[in-house]
């Protein structure tokens, strides 16, 4: 990995919490997801390597359209994760990946019927983003988030993820989500999350896949 020499220093800015597998836990270790239909991807030779000559113009319809109710959320996951990478460095797209993101969690609130997988969508781009504005600290990352800098980031990504599981409490794979979105500067949290991913791994295929990134 490129970043190598990079991870004291982001695992130093992302806090004390130790996820498992070390660096940037929302971005740098993409989730095993099988066959599973997601944006397009090459991840050879780095965790940041997309499809070449992919039109990030159309990042964001291509990307709400694969977020359907019937997502599993370890997919949600690895989807917005290739997006926020693919957005970060132009800031149009960033910023536009963003606001859907978070104005469709917020028209569920103001509906008075909260989606928990809109919440967690927000929580996931918005955690991904302050990441990479992290990763965009060195060098080596700063074309790579020129864009994600240009963000205002409000922070809420826990809060959006405990919304989540507010609807969604005995959920294995939103405690995962929420155990890596905690791992930065939540450890008790992180904990407590982790185990209920760990304990809900015969319920999800996908999750027991996955559950090396916190255990």
């Amino acid at each position: 990995m490129r970043f190598r020499v990079l991870l004291p220093l982001l695992l130093a800015a992302l806090g004390a919490a130790t996820p498992a597998l070390a660096g940037p836990p929302l971005l740098c270790h993409p989730y095993d997801i099988g066959d599973a239909k997601s944006l397009p991807w090459d991840g050879t030779g780095a965790w940041w390597r997309g499809q070449s000559g992919y039109d990030v113009t159309h990042l964001v319809a291509d990307t709400t359209a694969l977020l359907t109710p019937s997502t599993p959320v370890v997919v949600r996951m690895e989807t917005l994760r290739r997006a926020v990478i693919y957005a970060s460095p132009d800031a149009k797209v960033a910023q536009a990946l963003l606001r859907t993101f978070t104005e469709r969690a917020q028209r569920a609130e103001h509906s008075g019927h909260g989606d928990a997988l809109a919440y967690l969508d927000a929580a996931y781009v918005t955690g991904a983003f302050r990441e990479m504005v992290l990763v965009g600290e060195s060098s080596e990352g700063r074309a790579r988030a020129a864009g994600a800098k240009t963000l205002t980031l409000d922070g809420q990504e826990y809060a959006l993820i405990q919304k989540a599981l507010s609807l969604r409490p005995d959920d294995p794979t939103i405690h995962f989500a929420a155990a890596l979105i905690a791992a930065d500067n939540n450890r008790t949290a992180y904990v407590a999350h982790a185990a209920r991913a760990r304990a809900g791994i015969s319920r999800d295929p996908l999750l027991a896949r996955n559950i090396d990134h916190v255990s």
